[in-house]
């Protein structure tokens, strides 16, 4: 491959100088994407880094809505690798969610606790997009154990996913809300909810929650993951 030009970088090369230009090194964002650093500067030096840029993209949303824990972020990037194609057209067999936008195809999105702080709403483009799309949703929320109203894999919780929570060691719960093989929710409601709390999706899924009587009203989201598809036609 042919040396890249640095007067005009590539999007992946552009999209991760926005994350170093906010105090992250190479070796952290390759971190992020599950590569070694020396990819990462081939982004610079020989224009690679195209499977990246929906991830990067993702990555950098995330950070400028607040989030700074590399852990979640990737957790972000992770479910947004889009994955390379064979010589015949085939995805290649690399682990990685591809972007919402077609049937079968899908995305992801996790806010951490700094993210959560400014109403995850790196995470609202996903839910619009999705809605657009007539997609699907399904979400995971961690909170303290004592702040959901039912019993964990209770059907009044999260009917169909009996096994859709993990109890944590601090006190806290993870539970499930949705996934492919109930059906999900309706993206384009989930657009009209976040909308009415003007980006806020924390807000919007704390209020979901305090409404349909899973949660108590002082109920304190302290991380949100999104997921998104279109249904197969």
């Amino acid at each position: 491959m042919s040396p890249a030009d640095p007067n005009n970088p590539n999007e992946a090369a552009r999209l991760t100088q926005q994350l170093l230009d906010q105090g992250f090194t190479k070796r952290q964002v390759a971190a992020m994407l599950g590569r070694d650093a020396s990819l990462v500067s081939q982004f610079f030096t020989k224009g690679k880094g195209a499977a990246f840029v929906d991830a990067l993209r993702q990555v950098v949303r995330a950070v400028r809505g607040g989030e700074r824990d590399t852990e979640a972020l990737a957790g972000i990037a992770g479910e947004n690798v889009v994955r390379r194609r064979t010589r015949t057209g085939q995805k290649a067999r690399v682990r990685g969610k591809d972007v919402v936008g077609t049937p079968g195809e899908s995305m992801a999105g996790r806010a951490g606790r700094q993210a959560i702080r400014s109403g995850a709403s790196h995470l609202a483009p996903v839910v619009h997009a999705t809605g657009r799309a007539g997609g699907r949703l399904a979400f995971t929320v961690r909170m303290r154990a004592d702040q959901y109203v039912y019993s964990a894999g209770s059907d009044r919780d999260s009917g169909g996913l009996r096994r859709g929570f993990v109890p944590r060691a601090d006190g806290t719960e993870e539970r499930t809300y949705g996934s492919a093989s109930t059906g999900g929710f309706d993206a384009a409601e989930w657009s009209r909810r976040v909308a009415a709390h003007h980006g806020d999706v924390t807000e919007a899924m704390r209020t979901w929650l305090v409404d349909t009587g899973r949660a108590v009203p002082e109920a304190d989201i302290l991380y949100l993951e999104v997921r998104a598809w279109i249904p197969p036609s």
